[in-house]
C-alpha cells in the first residue's frame, strides 16, 4: 500500500466519523505535498465541501484533528486554503521500511493476465551489429524485463531479415570480389566479413549501376529455389549467425522466439492474395500489387513487385498474423527506430483493412537514433561504430579508469577482468538506457564510464560501497535488525520514501515503455545514499539498535538497487 492509498483510506474513515458520510477512498485526491509547504502528503479538500457544508479551512481542520487524534501514523497537519497537508509519523515510516524488508518480491507487480510480445534487434544478415543495434537490443531487452516486473507475460522475439535485395548485394559482391574468402581464411568474424561484402557492393554500384540488375536476377533465382543461389545464401547467413551469437552473448541478450524472413515472407504473399480477393488491394497492369491509402491521407503502398517478389512490409503482414494466432497476444510491441514511423503506420492500417481487430493492439516503440560527435553512421559507407569494437572499447575504458582510481588493490587478476567487463557493459547500458527512448542521443564512451554523476559505474560503486559496509559489520558480528522503538532520522525517512516509491516507478516506466525512468530512479536512490553515508555514521554509531536499523536500511537499499538495475540488464559488483 502506498502512502497515498493509506492516507486516502484513513481520510475516508475520518469523513465518516466527523460527517457521517461514506466516501470511497479511491475518489479522494491525495498527492505529494508541494515543497513550499510543510508536510509529506496533501489531501485536496475542495471536492468534500458538498458533504461537509463548511469552509475549506474548517473542513481541513476538522479532518486533521480527527486524524492526529485517531491515527498514530499521522504526526501533524496544517490546513491551507482547501489543502490538508499531512505529516506522517516515525511509526508509519518504520512500518513502511519493515514491509519492504519483509517482501522478497518487492517491486514485482501482480500478474495482469496479459501476454505481450516484444520484437527487437531484428537485424539484416548483410552486416554486423553496430551502435544503433545496441540501443535497439538494450531497449528491447529492458522493456521486456520491465513489462515482466509490471506483471505481464512477455515473449521476447526477433525477426532476422535474412532474404531480399540487401542480402543479395553482399552475396553478389562476395562472388565477384572476394575470391572464396571465409571467416577461417581471413580470421574475421563471419558477420564482419559479410559486412565488408556489403560495403564493397556500394563501391561496385558507383562504378557500374547496372550491377543492380544482376542482384535482382539473383533475388528472383532465390525465390525460385535455385540450388546454387540457395547454397551460397545458407553459407553466408551461417557466417553471420555465428557472429551475431557472439555479440548477443557479450551483451547478455536472449530471445524466446526467433523468426526468419525466409519463413515468413510467403505468409505475407498469402495475405496479399486474400486482400486482392477482398478488393482491399489492386493489381497494376505490370503485375505489381498495391494498397491505395490515399483516402487515409497516406500514399499507395507497394506489396508485390511486378516480378512477383515481395517487399519488406509483405512479410511484416504475414508475421503479425502468425504471431497473434500462435500466441493469442494481447499486445505486440515493435522496437524499431523512428525512421520507420511511417512503415508502422501503414502496417497497422493495412492490417485493419484486412479485417484484423487486433491491429489496434500493435504498438511501435519508436526510438531516436544514436549519433556520434562526428555525426550519423552509414552502413554502406562503412562509417558505423561496430558493436564488437564498442564493447571492447568500453572494457578498455573501464580498465583504464579503474586502474587510475587505484581502488582494486588486493583483488585477483581474474576478478579484475570480470569487473572491467561488468563496469564497461554497465556504463554502456546505463548511458543508453537513461535517455528517454523517444529522444535522439549522442554517445560518448569516456563520459559514460565516469565514476561520478549519472552513470552506471557510479551506481555500481555505490552498491559496492554498501556491500563493503555490510562485510565489515559481519566481521564485527553486527547483524541488521529493525527494533520497533528506533526513531528514523529525517535523512532515513527520505531514503524510505524513495524506496517506497519503487513499485510505483515500475508501473509508470512500464506504462511509458521507458527504462529511463528506472535508470534515473536508481541514480536518485544511489545519490541519496551517498549523501546519507557522508553525513551519518553507520558502523561507528554507539547505539546498537540504531546501528542495526541502519544496516537493515542500507541492505534494503542495495537490494532495491539490484532489482532496478537488473531491469536494465546491469550487474552490480560486491566490490570495486
Amino acid at each position: 500500500m502506498t502512502p497515498e492509498t493509506f492516507l486516502a483510506a484513513k481520510a475516508s474513515e475520518a469523513i465518516k466519523a466527523v460527517y457521517g458520510a461514506e466516501v470511497d477512498p479511491a475518489t479522494l485526491q491525495v498527492q505529494v505535498t508541494r515543497k513550499e509547504f510543510e508536510g509529506d502528503f496533501t489531501l485536496v479538500v475542495f471536492p468534500l465541501l458538498r458533504i461537509t457544508r463548511q469552509s475549506p479551512d474548517a473542513t481541513g481542520t476538522a479532518l486533521g484533528d480527527w486524524l492526529v487524534a485517531n491515527c498514530p501514523e499521522v504526526a501533524a497537519y496544517n490546513s491551507v486554503k482547501g489543502f490538508l497537508n499531512l505529516s506522517l509519523s516515525n511509526i508509519y515510516w518504520r512500518e513502511a521500511l519493515a514491509a519492504i524488508v519483509g517482501d522478497d518480491a518487492y517491486g514485482q507487480l501482480p500478474a495482469t493476465g496479459r501476454r505481450v510480445m516484444v520484437e527487437f534487434s531484428s537485424p539484416n544478415t548483410n552486416k554486423p551489429l553496430h551502435l544503433g543495434h545496441i540501443r535497439n537490443n538494450l531497449l528491447g531487452a529492458s522493456v521486456s524485463d520491465l513489462l515482466k516486473a509490471a506483471g505481464d507475460e512477455v515473449v521476447k522475439a526477433t525477426l532476422v531479415n535474412d532474404r531480399g535485395v540487401h542480402i543479395c548485394k553482399s552475396m553478389y559482391a562476395w562472388q565477384q570480389r572476394f575470391d572464396g574468402a571465409t571467416p577461417e581464411s581471413t580470421g574475421k568474424k563471419g558477420d564482419h566479413l559479410v559486412g565488408d561484402c556489403y560495403v564493397e557492393f556500394a563501391k561496385m554500384e558507383k562504378e557500374d549501376p547496372s550491377v543492380m540488375d544482376k542482384v535482382h536476377e539473383m533475388l528472383v533465382k532465390w525465390e525460385e529455389g535455385d540450388p546454387a543461389v540457395r547454397k551460397l545464401w545458407e553459407t553466408m547467413n551461417g557466417w553471420v549467425f555465428d557472429g551475431f551469437e557472439q555479440t548477443y552473448k557479450a551483451l547478455g541478450i536472449t530471445f524466446d522466439r526467433t523468426y526468419y524472413e525466409h519463413d515468413t515472407y510467403l505468409l505475407g504473399k498469402e495475405l496479399v492474395q486474400r486482400g486482392l480477393q477482398m478488393g482491399v488491394f489492386v493489381k497494376d497492369p505490370d503485375g505489381s500489387v498495391w494498397c491505395d491509402l490515399t483516402a487515409d491521407g497516406l500514399d499507395r503502398k507497394l506489396l508485390l513487385r511486378s516480378d512477383g517478389t515481395s517487399v519488406y512490409i509483405t512479410q511484416d503482414l504475414g508475421t503479425a498474423e502468425r504471431r497473434f494466432s500462435e500466441y493469442k497476444l494481447d499486445s505486440h510491441i515493435y522496437v524499431v527506430g523512428d525512421e520507420q514511423n511511417y512503415h508502422f503506420q501503414v502496417l497497422k492500417l493495412i492490417l485493419k483493412k484486412l479485417g484484423f481487430d487486433w491491429a489496434d493492439q500493435i504498438f511501435h516503440l519508436s526510438y531516436g537514433m544514436v549519433e556520434l560527435p562526428e555525426g550519423k553512421m552509414k552502413s554502406r559507407e562503412g562509417t558505423v561504430v561496430d558493436a564488437d569494437d564498442l564493447i571492447e572499447k568500453m572494457y578498455q575504458e573501464a580498465k583504464a579508469t579503474s586502474e587510475e582510481s587505484g581502488k582494486l588493490e588486493g583483488i585477483s587478476d581474474e576478478e579484475k577482468e570480470r569487473l572491467y567487463r561488468m563496469i564497461g557493459l554497465g556504463a554502456l547500458k546505463y548511458f543508453i538506457l537513461k535517455v528517454d527512448p523517444k529522444k535522439k542521443m549522442l554517445f560518448n564512451p569516456k563520459e559514460s564510464i565516469d565514476f561520478n554523476g549519472n552513470t552506471g559505474p557510479f551506481i555500481q560503486y555505490t552498491h559496492a560501497r554498501i556491500c563493503s559496509i555490510l562485510r565489515k559489520a559481519a566481521e564485527q558480528q553486527l547483524a541488521a535488525a529493525l527494533d520497533p522503538g528506533v526513531e528514523l532520522s529525517p535523512k532515513e525517512i527520505r531514503l524510505v520514501k524513495i524506496l517506497g516509491a519503487y513499485p510505483q516507478k515500475v508501473g509508470e516506466a512500464a506504462a511509458a515503455f521507458s527504462p529511463a525512468l528506472i535508470a534515473n530512479y536508481c541514480y536518485d536512490l544511489a545519490k541519496e545514499f551517498n549523501q546519507y553515508y557522508h553525513d551519518t555514521p553507520i558502523l561507528k554509531e554507539p547505539d546498537r539498535e540504531v546501528l542495526q536499523m541502519r544496516l537493515e536500511l542500507i541492505s534494503t537499499l542495495a537490494s532495491v538497487l539490484r532489482r532496478g538495475m537488473k531491469i536494465l540488464g546491469i550487474d552490480l559488483p560486491d566490490r570495486m
